[in-house]
């Protein structure tokens, strides 16, 4: 890898990880089923106008739709609204690995690696240590509840990207913003009232309210479509297992940003259950040596590599790119 694509890298991680940040900013402004619906409806509208669509069926893009942006987002930003530590959401959220590996398990009929039980396992108890200690009084248990909820939107969105197989995987995650906004906007009016997001909007403009105005533009073109949009080239230049591993920064900034700019200090157990969630995450997502005489390819056969909060999973492009030493093209992953 490039000392200039190790550095887009690195971009791609800091912006992700700063989106939970933003997300928190935003927040101050607007409701969050209503903030999650308009992150995708200012996605949405250009795309359809501009961007051709994959060649996917369509149950594979409202799948991922529902469960990557829906469930995800929507129970995430909810969380974050009703007191989930910023820092800590970024962490918890990396569940998502684990359960897509035993989703994929329970429904696809996918044998996991061992360095993928081995690293749900770690995971699992990690998150056990960050539950226990706000079940004891160390916060709200409600929001991190929902947290996990929106770590099981992301597994499920995963399953449907990976048998979409699209012939282009960032045309795929951009389409996908087509889907969310109609639920949202309909949890957004039940649960928040009919015209409570459009008031906020309205709100923030006539006050211009420069931060959370400002986050939200960051949502929408820095953590979903330019980090979308480098993710994907990267994957296409190396294998997933290569890319993967810098993903791993995400809840790492999310948490320094949160204690930096929100002043969040997470309790000793809360550090402890973080480190062994990350940790069991980065064994889950180690790859299995290829067999002689068969290439390497982005697709890791061990478990689904995980990109973090921000970024979509990997799943195997249709499509083929010219390998880097000019020979026979190479089948690419890229992000969804």
């Amino acid at each position: 890898m490039t000392t200039r694509d190790k550095g887009l890298a690195l971009v791609v991680a800091v912006i992700w990880g700063l989106n939970f940040l933003a997300v928190r900013l935003a927040l101050d402004a607007f409701p969050p089923f209503f903030l999650a619906a308009l992150r995708y409806l200012l996605v949405a509208v250009p795309v359809v106008l501009l961007v051709p669509r994959p060649r996917v069926p369509w149950r594979w893009l409202v799948g991922y739709g529902l469960g990557f942006g829906v469930l995800q987002f929507g129970m995430l930003f909810l969380a974050i609204d009703l007191g989930m530590p910023t820092g800590l959401s970024s962490v918890v959220l990396q569940m998502g690995a684990p359960m897509a590996i035993a989703l994929g398990a329970l429904l696809l009929r996918e044998r996991p690696s061992p360095h993928g039980v081995l690293g749900a396992g770690l995971a699992v108890g990690g998150l056990g240590l960050i539950g226990w200690e706000r079940a004891d009084g160390g916060g709200p248990f409600l929001p991190f509840v929902l947290t996990l909820f929106a770590a099981l939107g992301w597994a499920l969105g995963s399953l449907s990207s990976r048998l979409a197989q699209p012939d282009s995987a960032l045309r795929f995650a951009l389409w996908m913003a087509v889907v969310p906004p109609a639920p949202l906007l309909a949890l957004s009016a039940v649960m928040e009232g009919p015209a409570a997001g459009w008031d906020a909007t309205v709100q923030a403009v006539r006050t211009a309210a420069v931060s959370p105005l400002l986050a939200l533009a960051y949502i929408v073109v820095l953590g979903t479509v330019v980090s979308a949009a480098l993710w994907s080239a990267l994957l296409k230049r190396y294998p997933a297992g290569v890319v993967a591993p810098f993903s791993m920064l995400v809840p790492v900034v999310g948490m320094a940003a949160a204690w930096a700019v929100l002043g969040e200090r997470p309790s000793p157990w809360s550090l402890v259950g973080a480190a062994v969630v990350l940790v069991g995450v980065a064994v889950g997502m180690r790859r299995r040596a290829p067999m002689p005489g068969h290439p390497t390819t982005g697709r890791d056969t061990g478990c689904p590599v995980r990109f973090g909060a921000w970024g979509p999973s990997t799943t195997p492009s249709r499509s083929t790119e010219p390998s880097s030493t000019g020979g026979a093209s190479r089948r690419s992953s890229s992000p969804t």
